[in-house]
């Protein structure tokens, strides 16, 4: 079976999937799959790449992407971030009729924008912590950027989070506690996206929880974040390695099979399909569990959670990408007969 894994892409995000794509390549059974690895350029030109030790380098000689899709039997799209991860990409595959690992279109455009996912939750009555959404318009106007962020402050209190809608990996993200430090974020969170999401500031865990299957999601054992800063930020997910990550969670087995039902209730609100992580926080004392976003293509580092929550439910890396193909090959063929598909 041939297995095409597509990384890099014009996101912030690049080199996170450049390091995610190389342990996914190494994990492949040799025995099952001739792995073809693509890298997508910054600027968006389709490349065979060079090999760069522990990583995947986006460099290399540009190919036909149309080719390269039309030869692949399943598409692992390692790409984080908008133009990889949130639907553009998967519309494209669509398009190209290519069985493809993770959600479709739609749950992934949700999904990747925090305004529009937190607007989905809402509407399906899972609990969130307390947020505002405004475009970069908003502070177009001098005479009225400070009486906007004046009522953000009073609505959600400091301190709080400020981050561009459509990206992860904490980039772009700000924890501020004053005026001033909220007027920076805003500005560094615009030069990232025009929607910028608010949120409360929540003393709690950090709680996660792996998905996989299709058609039926099933969850793993969570894991657990203790940051070692403010707050878990860019530096402490890749840079600093300073964070603690305990796997399982140590919780009660009630409340740890609460958060893995309310993952499988939060993607099925965004239609998510095939893989997830879901982010949680949890108040203890106070309101409980809260969902705070879906990661519907997660890291795949040596470091990153979800590969290490389906380890500790069973499932070693090889086997995991086994399944993710398996999921991807059962949802191209359930689709493949809808009407308004033309064989």
């Amino acid at each position: 079976m041939r297995l095409l894994v597509l990384f890099g892409g014009r996101s912030a995000e690049h080199e996170i999937s450049c390091r995610s794509a190389a342990t996914v390549a190494a994990a492949a059974d040799p025995n099952r799959y001739e792995v073809v690895t693509i890298a997508i350029t910054p600027k968006g030109q389709w490349v065979a790449p060079m090999t760069g030790g522990p990583t995947l380098v986006a460099s290399g000689a540009p190919v036909d992407a149309d080719a390269v899709l039309a030869g692949a039997d399943v598409v692992f799209p390692v790409l984080h971030g908008p133009f990889g991860e949130d639907g553009t990409l998967q519309g494209r595959l669509e398009m190209a009729d290519v069985a493809y690992v993770g959600t479709g279109v739609l749950g992934s455009a949700l999904c990747m924008d925090k305004a529009m996912a937190k607007a989905a939750l809402a509407a399906s009555g899972l609990p969130q912590v307390r947020y505002r959404v405004l475009r970069d318009t908003a502070f177009d106007d001098a005479a009225l950027d400070d009486s906007v962020l004046a009522e953000i402050s009073d609505d959600l209190g400091f301190p709080l989070f400020v981050k561009p809608a459509n990206l992860g990996s904490s980039i772009g993200v700000s924890l501020v506690t004053d005026d001033l430090a909220l007027e920076r974020a805003v500005a560094l969170a615009r030069s990232y996206d025009e929607w910028l999401v608010f949120e409360e500031a929540v003393v709690g865990r950090e709680l996660e929880c792996g998905l996989l299957g299709y058609p039926a999601l099933r969850p793993s054992v969570p894991g657990e974040v203790t940051p070692g800063r403010d707050y878990y930020d860019f530096d402490d997910k890749y840079t600093l390695g300073a964070a603690d990550l305990v796997v399982p969670a140590a919780l009660h087995p009630a409340m740890a099979a609460q958060v893995r039902k309310l993952a499988v209730s939060a993607a099925d609100a965004l239609r998510v399909e095939g893989l997830a992580r879901v982010d949680f926080l949890y108040e203890e004392g106070g309101r409980g569990l809260l969902v705070n976003e879906i990661n519907t293509m997660p890291g795949f580092t040596s470091i990153s959670m979800y590969p290490r929550m389906w380890a500790a439910s069973g499932l070693a890396l090889a086997e995991l990408v086994d399944e993710l193909v398996d999921a991807a090959l059962a949802r191209h063929a359930h689709r493949s007969g809808r009407v308004g598909r033309l064989r």
